[in-house]
């Protein structure tokens, strides 16, 4: 159900709020810890997603690549960047193996060609049944990836399988793919800091004397 459909407003965003009062805070920790991982160790970063969730990965990797670094040192060759890659934008592929092969597996294919072991596959479905990502998850926690979901409503079968992730307890769409990039936009400006040692990861100044 759509609960804006039903809901007030001021009972949606109270909705809102109840749910992310339910989530696993160690868990969003894990998403900014599995991600800075991968930018010390060089290892890629793939997200991918159908509809929204799909949009919502495309929005991730963007951000990832780009506003990881200050932007005075966008332009410094020598800075180590984040390794990542939305598998939702590479529109010919998708297009070729859904037609060729199975639209199940336009996010396997990828990752067959560019996953190594110790990559990050982050991997989002609210309803966690989607076979395309079910397959792609599959196909790299057998072959030495790591992977994170993100999911909604029950969890399903992506929450059974991920090694790591994210559940938000809501059967409504709209919420928990907003939930979603609320939750990255945190561990982003997290990883922002650890990369650039600001906030709360700033190097304590040196005693004098």
């Amino acid at each position: 159900m759509r609960l804006g459909s039903t809901l007030t407003v001021e009972e949606y965003l109270d909705r809102v709020k109840a749910t992310l009062d339910q989530l696993d805070r160690q868990a969003i920790r894990t998403l900014a810890d599995l991600l800075y991982q991968a930018w010390q160790q060089e290892q890629f970063v793939y997200i991918f997603g159908n509809g929204g969730s799909g949009c919502n990965a495309t929005h991730m990797s963007e951000d990832l690549g780009k506003s990881t670094l200050r932007p005075e040192d966008l332009h410094d060759e020598s800075r180590k960047r984040l390794r990542v890659m939305s598998l939702t934008d590479n529109l010919g592929w998708i297009m070729a193996v859904g037609n060729d092969v199975g639209y199940e597996d336009i996010f396997l294919q990828q990752l067959m060609n560019y996953g190594r072991p110790g990559d990050l596959v982050v991997a989002i479905s609210g309803s966690g049944n989607s076979p395309n990502v079910l397959r792609a998850v599959d196909w790299a926690n057998r072959h030495g990836l790591i992977t994170y979901g993100m999911t909604g409503y029950s969890g399903g079968k992506l929450r059974q399988m991920q090694q790591h992730g994210l559940h938000v307890p809501l059967d409504d769409m709209g919420i928990v793919e907003s939930i979603h990039l609320t939750v990255f936009h945190w561990a982003l400006d997290d990883v922002y800091a650890r990369i650039n040692r600001l906030g709360r990861y700033e190097a304590p100044a040196p005693v004098s004397g």
